[in-house]
Order: C-alpha cells, then structure tokens, then sequence
C-alpha cells in the first residue's frame, strides 16, 4: 500500500503558512511570508531527501497554482533546474472545483470526494504520495486518518497569526517519533510514523 506524507516547515504555535516567500500566501492578510529562510539550513535536506525516491504529489488547488506558475518556467541553467525537471514530470493529484484548468501536465483531479479518491490512491500500484504546502488538503488528509506520516521542521519562531496544520477536525491518532535531529540554527526535525488509534489511560493509583 502506498503511504501518505505530509513534510512541513512549521513554527512553534503550528503556523504553516507562506514560509517561501512574502507573496506566496497572503490569505487573510497574512504579512509575514518568507518567515523560513533566516532560518534555512541544513534541516531542509530532511525535505529534499523525499525527492531522492519516487513520489507523486498531492496538491491543494492554491498550492498547485503557485507551483504551476513558477516551476515549468525555471530557465536551463538555474541551480533548481534539476528539482524543475522532477516536479514537472512527477504525477501531480490536485484537489480542485475547476478540473477543465490543470494546464500543468501530467496532472489529474482527485474529484469531488477527495479523500475517497486520496483513499483508493493509496491502495492502487505506485510510489507515496507527498503533499507540499496544501494545508487544508492536510487538515482533510488528518480528519479522515489517512495520513501515514508527518515529517515537521519546526522552526523556533512564534507567528501568531496565519493558517496552522492543525485543527479541531484532525481524528485523534497516535503517531511514533522515529527519529529528530536539531540544525545549526536549532530547527527541530521531527519524522513521525502513524502507530494507530489514540490509546487513553487513567493515571496509576
């Protein structure tokens, strides 16, 4: 069976939005975009090592816009032309209202009942599926238990505002911490593996 991964540059009170760049997210009026790169490191090799492997990408409408714009147009000699050249051969399965619109090829629309399809992805023959940004596709991904694993760079800054990986809908699960390493600039990465229903205990008497 396939497995789902959600990777994520996250801060420390959940804030997932826009951590490229100022324009890359400003719903809600969210001015803080590009709050990763004083930051980066070498945490971001635990994010590029899952493009070392087959994958395809499970993407939010929003999020498959802005990549749709920016990386079939890298030019030939940018140092990114190699991840270019992965991302726009890799199968892409966007959650989208417009299917008619997915010029980005080879692309396809996981339909109406978008964790149904996310659901029969996962048992059809092929590589893990990986979201990138895409938060509310996540927050469905949570909500219906079908996420296997969460890969979070959690970077020590507080945010405040801005859209968060985690709400109220997310199923209560049990997750394992297989491994976590800090980076020179104290970014913590946390690789955790779905173990199963949240188990509930009362305290020792």
């Amino acid at each position: 069976m396939r497995k789902v991964i959600v990777p994520a540059f996250i801060s420390l009170d959940g804030v997932i939005q826009s951590p490229g760049s100022p324009d890359e997210d400003t719903a809600g009026g969210f001015d803080l975009g590009g709050w990763f790169w004083s930051y980066a490191d070498e945490a971001t090799d635990a994010m590029e090592a899952l493009f070392q492997r087959p994958f395809e990408l499970l993407l939010g409408r929003r999020t498959y816009d802005v990549f749709a714009a920016f990386w079939p147009q890298v030019e030939p000699d940018s140092p990114l032309r190699s991840t270019a050249e992965l991302f726009n051969r890799t199968p892409k399965h966007v959650a989208t209202h417009h299917p008619d619109s997915l010029d980005w090829a080879p692309s396809r629309p996981l339909g109406h009942d978008v964790t149904g399809a996310v659901r029969a992805l996962k048992h059809s023959d092929g590589p893990d599926l990986l979201t990138q940004g895409s938060g509310a596709l996540a927050q469905q991904l949570l909500a219906s238990d079908l996420v296997d694993e969460l890969i979070l760079v959690v970077v020590p800054i507080l945010l405040g505002r801005g859209k968060r990986l985690f709400d109220e809908r997310a199923r209560p699960t049990a997750f394992r911490l297989t491994s976590s390493t800090t980076s020179s600039k104290g970014n913590v990465v946390n690789h955790y593996v779905r173990e199963g229903e949240l188990r509930i205990a009362s305290p020792a008497t």
